[in-house]
C-alpha cells in the first residue's frame, strides 16, 4: 500500500510540474522571438524580459507618420521600463516604398528616431512576419486576433511578455490609455 501511495504521488508531482512548464511556456512565447532590425542584426526578444514593449507598425508616408516623434519622446521618458519598436511595413496604401536604409534616414533625420526599427516587413495578412503572427493569434498571444487595419496600430506587452493592450492608429503613443499601462 505505500509503494501504491508513493507512486501516485510522484504521478501526481509529474503532472503538476508539466503543466507548470506548459504555462510557462505559453506565457514566454513572446521572449522566444527574434526579428533583424533595420542595421541587419538579430534582435532576440528575451533581451526585453523585465520591459514593457511597444510594438507599431509604422510607414514614413502616412497621416500618423508625426508620430513617430511622439514614439520617440514615449521612448526617451519610458526608457528605463519601456522598449518601442518599429516595424516599418507597406501593407497600407503602399505607404512605405523605401528600402531599409531609406526608412532609417528618413526617421533618423525627420524624427530623431534612436529607438528600434526592424526591417520592412509585412504585418498582415498570409505574408506577415512571425512577430505579427504572435500578436495576432490567439493560441500563441492568449487572446488577441486583430490585425492592424491601418499604420500606427500599437501592440503592448507588458514586462512579463503577455500581451495586454491593441490600440488603433488614432490612438497617441504619450496618450494617458497608453502611458497608464506602464
Amino acid at each position: 500500500m505505500k509503494a501504491y501511495n508513493l507512486l501516485v504521488f510522484i504521478l501526481l508531482m509529474n503532472t503538476c510540474l508539466m503543466e507548470a512548464q506548459v504555462k510557462k511556456s505559453k506565457s514566454s512565447g513572446f521572449y522566444q522571438l527574434s526579428f533583424v532590425a533595420l542595421d541587419g542584426t538579430k534582435v532576440n526578444f528575451s533581451d526585453f524580459k523585465g520591459k514593457s514593449v511597444l510594438i507599431v507598425n509604422t510607414a514614413s508616408k502616412c497621416g500618423y507618420t508625426p508620430q513617430y516623434a511622439d514614439l520617440q519622446r514615449l521612448s526617451e521618458q519610458y526608457g528605463d521600463k519601456l522598449v518601442v519598436i518599429g516595424f516599418p511595413s507597406n501593407d497600407f496604401g503602399k505607404q512605405e516604398p523605401g528600402t531599409n536604409g531609406e526608412i532609417a534616414l528618413f526617421c533618423r533625420e525627420n524624427y530623431g528616431v534612436r529607438f528600434l526599427m526592424m526591417e520592412k516587413s509585412s504585418v498582415k495578412g498570409d505574408q506577415k512576419n512571425k512577430v505579427y503572427q504572435w500578436l495576432t493569434d490567439k493560441s500563441k498571444n492568449g487572446w488577441n486576433t486583430e490585425e492592424p487595419k491601418w499604420n500606427f496600430c500599437k501592440y503592448l506587452v507588458d514586462s512579463n511578455g503577455k500581451l495586454v493592450k491593441f490600440f488603433p492608429s488614432k490612438v497617441k503613443p504619450l496618450s494617458e490609455e497608453i502611458t497608464s499601462l506602464l
